[in-house]
């Protein structure tokens, strides 16, 4: 095995350029990895268990290689400080693939990782690519609007994700503390604001894809969410994470990150409404994460779609497949204290597995 380490560079006030989001829409590529966080005090070791698409896998445009601290590994830092015990982050991941492909060929065919006794939290991701696909799609259409592959991806979302919880419950082992789901933030937000070029047959005009897309997606958060709230599982709001600055930026008493946030018993439409219409001017494209009203990070690589991280990548050949590795906790106890690390506003896979990890059990 070998580790090969970059650096994400944050943003310095501007956002990436645009370009095409890899592998193809099409293509889709198993990239797993088993990686130990091994403390030097330790000699218990528990397991987290994940399954996504290239989110949870941690691609950066490559297929040979994925980000070893992808948001499953960096939840997994936490649960290993809070529990002094060695971590066995287990991702079966498939970039590329739509929710139904990640419910078949991963969580029911990988079923036997969080089988094991030792899981304690298992955790996933789904249909990032039903909703680029969609995305891709839609944009190509020229005449008469045709919104069918949408509502089509939406209606795929929240069936396998129902599924996937369903089938999570009746197969993790007896010691699960935890299940959680993550939501879907929205990559390429600005580059949406523009007109479609095809016409909506009720209006007779170019629709503004940015409005088209971002009800489908708040759809398949709120979704998400309650579908969570049903089967016992926690809802970590990536969308609130992502897209909302850590700020009050319109006055209103509430930083933008946690007024977007999921509220237990709203309403799917009344949810739409507040985020896509009351609070839409506080949602930000995540190339541009403002902390504070002067000071932004880059939670997007320069493909316009997959998070920025930290701390090197593992090779998995050159096709794609498996890799094991191991290392120390990146962040001493002492450091973690607060409930974060120093970075966790920094990338977006820190950001992602820090929302996560708010629902670890306090003891495995």
């Amino acid at each position: 095995m070998t580790l090969k380490f970059r650096r994400v560079a944050e943003s310095a006030l501007v956002a990436v350029a645009f370009s095409a989001a890899v592998p193809a829409a099409a293509s889709t590529i198993a990239q797993n990895v088993s990686w130990t966080i091994d403390r030097p005090d330790s000699t218990a070791k528990f397991r987290v268990v994940a399954y996504g698409d290239s989110i949870f896998a941690g691609y950066h445009g490559s297929i040979s290689s994925v980000a070893i601290w992808s948001a499953p590994n960096v939840d997994s830092e936490y649960a290993s400080s809070k529990w002094t015990s060695d971590i066995e982050v287990i991702r079966r991941c498939k970039s590329g693939a739509k929710a139904k492909d990640i419910y078949n060929s991963k969580i029911v065919d990988d079923a036997s990782y969080m089988e094991d006794a030792s899981t304690r939290i298992v955790e996933f991701e789904m249909c990032g690519n039903d909703g680029l696909q969609a995305r891709s799609s839609f944009r190509s259409q020229s005449g008469t609007c045709d919104y069918t592959p949408l509502q089509t991806a939406l209606s795929h979302c929240t069936t396998y994700q129902s599924q996937a919880m369903t089938f999570i419950n009746a197969h993790a082992a007896a010691g699960v503390e935890k299940k959680i789901i993550s939501n879907l933030y929205y990559p390429g937000y600005d580059q949406d604001n523009q007109n479609a070029d095809c016409i909506d047959s009720t209006t007779g005009t170019h629709p503004n894809l940015q409005d088209v897309f971002l009800p489908i997606l708040l759809r398949m958060n709120w979704r998400a969410c309650h579908t969570a709230e049903t089967n016992g599982f926690a809802c970590a709001d990536t969308f609130a994470q992502f897209m909302g600055s850590d700020y009050d930026s319109n006055g209103d008493g509430k930083i933008d990150s946690r007024a977007l946030r999921y509220k237990s018993g709203e309403s799917e439409d009344a949810y739409v409404t507040r985020l896509g219409t009351t609070l839409r001017p506080t949602i930000r494209d995540a190339n541009m994460h403002f902390v504070s009203a002067t000071r932004s990070f880059d939670y997007i690589q320069s493909d316009d779609v997959h998070p920025t991280f930290e701390d090197g990548t593992i090779d998995l050949g050159p096709l794609g497949g498996s890799a094991t590795g191991s290392g120390p906790p990146r962040f001493s106890d002492t450091r973690l204290a607060h409930g974060h690390n120093n970075i966790y506003r920094k990338f977006g896979h820190e950001r992602m597995g820090w929302a996560i990890s708010k629902f670890n059990p306090p003891a495995p």
